[in-house]
């Protein structure tokens, strides 16, 4: 896993935090050397579940040490104390949360996940509490005043995972930081095609999850456009 992160003296414009769809975005800025600090800090499944404490660190030694680094490059001592915005790709995992051993439990006889249950109440609760560490996250942002921007994640689903599923915990996750004050980069309506997969020419080769880098240009593009 790399990280990108700023190296200018120029002043970042965003602080860039969360899991490896976080990359190609932070790859994006860097070819249009575009002044952040900030980078994947571990991978998707690290960031649902509680992983950050109510003191402002990472219950993890390397996603904190990286963080710690790009504080300290910020020159601030915490999120409090930050005067730019947050691109954060934390809980978007939807591919994860979509696993399919995970739902077995709920398929009918035809081993499908039924729209009655992906729509009901049980299903959002469970979804929930699988990204509670993330939504933790966004809150913690919010109450410290932070503008923040979440791109949503590649439209991709790997073979390990539940493509019904993944497209409605997602829109779960979706609704919960709508809630939460979060600005989505929803490029859904630009990358898709009529399955509401990801075009090829949006995927990372020889990868089953991510985007690549014209992806991320379309995301950075997006963050432009909204002032970052």
């Amino acid at each position: 896993m790399t990280t990108p992160c700023s190296t200018t003296t120029t002043p970042a414009r965003f602080l860039l935090l969360g899991d490896s769809h976080a990359g190609c975005v932070g790859q994006a800025a860097q070819a249009a050397e575009l002044p952040f600090v900030g980078g994947p800090l571990g991978s998707g499944r690290d960031f649902l579940g509680p992983f950050f404490g109510t003191d402002g660190t990472f219950r993890r030694e390397e996603p904190q040490r990286l963080y710690r680094e790009f504080l300290d490059t910020l020159d601030v001592s915490g999120l409090a104390a930050l005067s730019i915005p947050v691109v954060c790709t934390f809980g978007l995992s939807a591919h994860t949360v979509a696993t399919r051993q995970n739902w077995d439990l709920y398929r009918d006889r035809h081993g499908t996940v039924p729209d009655t249950f992906l729509d009901s109440r049980l299903f959002a609760d469970l979804v929930r509490a699988t990204v509670r560490g993330a939504l933790a996250f966004y809150d913690h942002a919010g109450a410290l005043g932070l503008r923040v921007l979440a791109p949503l994640p590649p439209q991709r689903v790997p073979g390990t995972s539940d493509p019904d599923v993944f497209f409605a915990a997602q829109d779960v996750v979706v609704d919960e930081l709508t809630a939460r004050g979060v600005e989505l980069i929803d490029l859904r309506s630009r990358v898709a095609d009529a399955t509401g997969l990801q075009r090829p020419a949006f995927c990372k080769a020889d990868d089953t999850i991510h985007g690549n880098l014209a992806f991320g240009r379309l995301v950075l593009s997006e963050l432009l456009d909204r002032g970052l």
